[in-house]
Order: structure tokens, then sequence, then C-alpha cells
């Protein structure tokens, strides 16, 4: 299959330039000008237009089994709606139960994933520790292109870790070449605040932000933070949400740490009003952990994206419709938290980013592609319109408008978060391994089509952490 994308203005994380780019065999041949469609070749029009690498989102949950429901986006519809808003790439969690099989998780994941239509891969959690977990981290690495392990500080009673599986799991992950990412809310905390809350007769969605205020997600960034400063192991902290773990991270940061920061579209864009709109259905489509904050945090996290201090842009895509939201009808501990975006990060991120001057589009370029596939080490195959790598591509017409509605996405939910936002800036054309999957509004996608991604261990971070430990290594007084 030969596509040529023609009349564009090519647009990478360090430069722009006019160029025409040759996609065979799923692969860029060719980026240059005024190059010629070879015999049978599909060409697409790109005058007036960007081409950029395709979104990566790092942090997905599709069809995840979660408080007793399961959520409603599975992989096939929930890469299909991807595709749709330019993301060809996902990295989802397999995350076992207490007790369960990392290894076995990780399959049951792969099988569910079968179907999808784009590219993906698994962050793994470690919800437990014993001298399996220990073995499985090696198998999961060695054979099965694993290279982050995920750590739920929260959710106490279920898949929280204490402090001693994260030093277990932070330790085994160094020796691996594995970067370890935590999802930073104090569990204990938390616990407390929702049962207090609850007992003062707050029962509904807004109840669900006062359980979760910033101070227990700056708490535990910070102990996650320090946690891997003394085991000299990288560190990720997925869906920041507040000015207090985004100060965290940048002191590490500027201490010299491996420290890296994502941000939600949704945070960034949503204030915490919505938990107190007077719909139920509506205030409790917005539950998530951690949860929308103040107008206040979310300037602290544009400053953040913009300064460098967050490196990537994510979803957190869980979505539960309205029927699934009502288990916690007069329990809000018992709404199942997750929201949904794919679809619309690129979107929303070019209006509300470029289009306001925040970012350019080469750091728009950045925080939705290229810097989630360094970090996972998937770079330059992915990330990058460049010779040699993975024809995964956005055609982007900025002069496109939309509003966003539930009832016109494709996402599997009943609702929007973005609902009514119009945008300018978007998607066109969508190609997935050099294929157009998404053109004018239509998609046209293969079930099982998407690939699982190899993520090799010691990313190049790692050769700088070896050799501060080596140097570090500590040495006997001799008497």
């Amino acid at each position: 299959m030969k596509v040529l994308i023609k009349g564009g203005t090519v647009v990478n994380a360090d430069r722009s330039v006019r160029a025409d780019v040759l996609c065979e065999d799923g692969i860029i041949t060719a980026v240059s000008e005024n190059l010629d469609a070879p015999a049978g070749a599909t060409v697409v029009d790109a005058g007036g237009q960007y081409v950029m690498p395709g979104g990566i989102d790092p942090h997905t949950h599709m069809q995840l089994p979660f408080m007793g429901t399961v959520a409603s986006e599975d992989f096939y519809s929930g890469t299909a709606a991807g595709l749709a808003g330019g993301t060809t790439m996902i990295i989802d969690f397999a995350i076992p139960a207490p007790q369960q099989s990392l290894l076995e998780a990780y399959d049951q994941w792969r099988e569910w994933a079968e179907k999808s239509v784009a590219d993906y891969s698994f962050h793994v959690a470690v919800t437990w520790w014993d001298e399996s977990v220990h073995a499985d981290m090696a198998t999961l690495v060695n054979e099965r292109g694993v290279n982050s392990f995920k750590h739920f500080m929260a959710y106490k009673g279920a898949i929280m870790c204490d402090d001693e599986v994260l030093v277990n799991s932070f330790t085994r992950a160094r020796e691996l070449g594995a970067i370890c990412t935590v999802h930073a809310e104090n569990g204990e905390l938390v616990f407390r605040l929702q049962k207090e809350i609850f007992e003062k007769g707050v029962t509904g969605p807004e109840g669900h932000p006062l359980s979760r205020p910033p101070e227990v997600e700056g708490e535990a960034a910070n102990r996650a933070v320090r946690i891997a400063e003394v085991l000299k192991v990288p560190l990720y902290i997925v869906h920041n949400s507040c000015r207090q773990s985004l100060e965290t991270i940048t002191r590490a940061r500027n201490e010299g740490q491996r420290v890296f920061g994502e941000v939600l579209a949704g945070h960034l864009l949503i204030d915490d009003s919505v938990y107190r709109h007077e719909d139920f259905d509506t205030a409790a489509a917005h539950v998530m952990s951690p949860p929308f904050r103040s107008p206040e945090h979310q300037d602290a996290l544009w400053r953040g994206l913009q300064a460098g201090n967050l490196q990537t842009t994510a979803t957190d895509h869980c979505c539960f419709c309205a029927d699934q939201k009502a288990a916690g009808k007069d329990d809000f501990r018992l709404i199942p938290n997750g929201t949904g975006g794919v679809e619309n990060r690129l979107e929303v991120l070019w209006e509300h980013g470029v289009n306001t001057g925040r970012l350019t589009m080469n750091e728009f370029v950045a925080v939705t592609s290229t810097n989630a596939a360094q970090i996972f080490n998937v770079y330059p195959r992915k990330g990058s319109i460049s010779v040699g790598a993975d024809a995964d591509i956005v055609v982007w017409d900025p002069e496109a408008t939309k509003t966003i509605s539930a009832k016109t996405h494709f996402q599997n939910v009943d609702y929007n978060i973005f609902e009514g936002m119009t945008v300018k800036g978007c998607a066109s054309h969508t190609l997935s391994r050099g294929r157009v999957v998404y053109a004018d509004g239509k998609l046209d996608v293969e079930r099982g089509a998407g690939r699982y991604v190899d993520r090799p261990a010691f990313a190049s971070f790692y050769d700088a952490l070896s050799r501060q430990i080596d140097l570090a290594e500590p040495v006997a007084v001799k008497r």
C-alpha cells in the first residue's frame, strides 16, 4: 500500500518544513518537496494543512473492570475513536487483582486488545508483592516488551500499594531498566475523608472532590518522588491535577532528578464547579480521580506544560455510561471513577493551546506525541515524521471547526466532558501504519489491524542514571 501526502507542512517537535510525505507498506519512505506519486498510490491533498505525527495517548483504560462494572469503551471502539481525533497509538494498563499473577493479567489484556484498530502497548500495574511478582516483572520486560510499571497509591482495600510494595517494585524496575509510574493520591487520607464527608450528609457527586483535595495528591507525589530519589529510578507521575503535585515535580527536576509529569486535557480545561451541577447524571459523569480542580490549578498546569515540567498530555480515557454512574446515586463513593476524551484530546489542546498562544505547533506535537514516544522508548519509530518511522500520521486542518457533542462523537459513551465546546483545528485525515483510516469525518477501520508495540527497556535516561549510580557507590573507610 502506497500513500503520498502532498502539499502540506510537516510539523515535528523540533521543526516545521514544507514537504510531501510518502508512505509505503506502513513505513515513511520519503519526506521531501515535490515528490511524485508512485504508480497505484493514494494521494492525500494536504494543501494549507499540517502533517504531524499521530497522537500517542499514554494513559487509557479500555474495557477496564472497575468498581463492580466494566468500562463501556472496548479496544475496538476506543482505538477507532482515537483515530477519528488523530490519536494513532494508546498505552493502556494491565491491572492485576491482588494476588493475581502479573503475567496472567497481561495475557488477559492482550487478548482483549486483539480487536484494536490502532497500535497499542501496556503499562503493567504492581498491586501486591512476593517473589512471583519479582520474577514476572523480569519476564514482562525481557520477553513481553513492557518497560513501565504502574503503582496506585490510592483505592485502599483494592489495588493500593503501600510503601513496602513501592520500594520493592521500584528497586526491581531499576534493575530491569523500566520506568515507574504512579497514581499519586494518599489512599489512607482519601478513605478517611470519604467516610467523614459521607457521614456529614454529603452523599452526592459534590462529595467526591471534597474527599480528594489537592493536598492528598501533593503528599503522595512528594512521597513517590523521594522514594524514587533514594532508589535512583526514573519516575512518571500520571494525571497531575493540581499545583501541589506540579510543584513537587518542578522541584525534583530542578534538583536533577529524572521525573516526568503527565497532565490530562480535562484537568487543563474543566473546573470543579461541574460537581455541583443540579443534574446528578451531569455531575456524576465528571467523577474521576484525581477530580477536576478550581481554575487556579488549571492555570498552574498550563504554566507547567509551557515550562516543560509537564511533558505529556493524556486522557485517562475510562468511560462509564449514566446507568453505570447511577450505582452511586445515594453514595458518591460508589460512582465508577472515569471520564472520556481520547477522541478530542488533540482538538481541545490545539484550540486552547496553539490557538491561544500557550503552545507553538512544535510544542503541541511534543506534548501530544513525541515526548511520550521518547519517555517510553519507541522514538523515532513513533512520534516522528521521518524516514523509517511508522506511518502513523495526522493531517491537520487548522481552519476546520466543529462543536464537540456526545450526539456526534465516535466514543462509546453517552456523554462528553467537552460537550458544546467549539474548536478550530481538527484532523482531516488519519493514517495508521500507512493506511488512511479516517478522512473527512468518516472512519474506515479494520478490526484487529492494530499491533502490539514492544517498548525496549533502558531508555536513554538510564545511561545517565547508571553513571550516577556508579559514581555514588558507597566506599568503606579503611581503618
